[in-house]
């Protein structure tokens, strides 16, 4: 088959991703930047000289970027165990990472509000014991929205990397102990280079998730604001539209400067890719 006709099998999914995705963001980004007076940049002026919805904007970014990190500190380990397994063990442990993706992020938030609510499961086992006198407020804080996120994003990340690792040639690492490498200097020199690209790929998935998750952050967040939220007060509560397409824009280029940052990082810490 020449590549003429390749090419038109990339026409419909072409066509459909114009129409229905890319046309309607740019309509959006369109009715941002003109009104009936011409193009004007005061919407997003006004935003960022406000104290409120800068605070939204950097709780949201410190959130997923911690929900980021804490994903990678535990998902890197359990990837790694996951991929020295043999083939059954390894479909039925990843069988297990799969299937809480397939819980609803509704019902799982609400499992944590009884674990970690003044009342739940964790202040009653802590106070139970005498490790605290009063139950700690962990609902209803971005502590309990990075909780929760955490829970969610964990197992796309556990995935990607589990993928990237078992490509790594066992005689590569054997290699590298009989050239006087320790296990760790193993596992830090040789093992994390070649999971760069799991990790980039994992990571934007979590950040992006995590910058744009509504439900868990509207449940286990309460009234604190992240941008999600922010964004359906002003579309469904309010009506103003115009400041939910500005919040909409913003959240697309805040995702795009992300992954691209991240790309530059990837090709420095890994230059072959």
């Amino acid at each position: 088959m020449s590549k003429r006709y390749i090419y038109l099998l990339l026409l419909p999914g072409v066509l459909f991703l114009t129409l229905f995705m890319l046309v309607p963001i740019f309509m959006t980004m369109g009715t941002t930047f003109f009104r009936e007076d011409g193009f004007t940049v005061e919407g997003y002026l006004q935003f960022f000289k406000d104290p409120y919805f800068m605070g939204i904007l950097f709780t949201t970014l410190r959130v997923s970027v911690i929900t980021t990190i804490i994903s990678i500190f535990l998902g890197f380990p359990v990837a790694y165990f996951v991929s020295k397994m043999g083939p059954r063990k390894k479909a039925f442990l990843l069988l297990l990472t799969i299937f809480p993706l397939l819980t609803s992020p509704v019902v799982r938030s609400f499992s944590w509000m009884i674990i970690i609510g003044k009342n739940g499961v964790l202040n009653n086992v802590l106070t139970g014991i005498g490790l605290i006198e009063e139950p700690l407020s962990i609902l209803y804080t971005p502590t309990a929205i990075i909780i929760g996120l955490v829970h969610l994003f964990l197992p796309l990340i556990i995935i990607t990397l589990v993928g990237v690792m078992e490509n790594i040639e066992p005689d590569l690492l054997t290699a590298a102990e009989s050239l006087g490498a320790s296990k760790i200097g193993v596992f830090a020199k040789v093992v994390v280079p070649l999971c760069v690209p799991g990790l980039v790929i994992g990571s934007i998935l979590v950040f992006v998730g995590s910058f744009t998750a509504y439900t868990t952050p509207a449940l286990l967040g309460g009234k604190q604001r992240v941008i999600s939220t922010f964004l359906y007060q002003n579309a469904i509560t309010l009506n103003d539209w115009q400041v939910a397409s500005i919040v909409a824009v913003i959240m697309i280029v805040v995702t795009v400067l992300v992954i691209s940052l991240m790309n530059v990082l990837a090709k420095k810490l890994n230059p072959r890719g």
